[in-house]
């Protein structure tokens, strides 16, 4: 399983960015694909993730700021990032499983930088 990511950069407090995910592969190993994030000097948590099917999750200080979408034909994912805070800077991950607690791939991360 290979995942590209793009869409990182720097953006002012309040503002969105895009980030989107093309996977290819196995395509079992892509039934769950979303998004970790490392932020500086902390450890990576998953923000967002969502099944083929489009059940979705998020953790709680995205929720109602962040938006987890899936291409299932071309196996890409989004997440769209509004409201961005400077908590919201980190290395952006894309990662993919075959179940949610089973998300064991991963591409290179994409970085985030949220500053005035």
């Amino acid at each position: 399983v290979q995942l590209q990511a793009s869409g990182g950069g720097l953006v002012q407090p309040g503002g969105s960015l895009r980030l989107s995910c093309t996977g290819s592969g196995d395509r079992l190993m892509l039934s769950v694909m979303g998004w970790s994030r490392r932020p500086p000097g902390k450890q990576r948590e998953l923000v967002a993730s969502m099944t083929r099917g489009g059940s979705s999750n998020y953790v709680d200080p995205v929720k109602g700021r962040f938006t987890i979408s899936r291409d299932n034909e071309n196996h890409t994912v989004y997440l769209q990032m509004n409201n961005l805070k400077r908590e919201d800077t980190a290395v952006y991950y894309c990662n993919s499983g075959m179940t949610s607690d089973s998300m064991d791939y991963w591409g290179q991360g994409t970085l985030v930088t949220v500053s005035s």
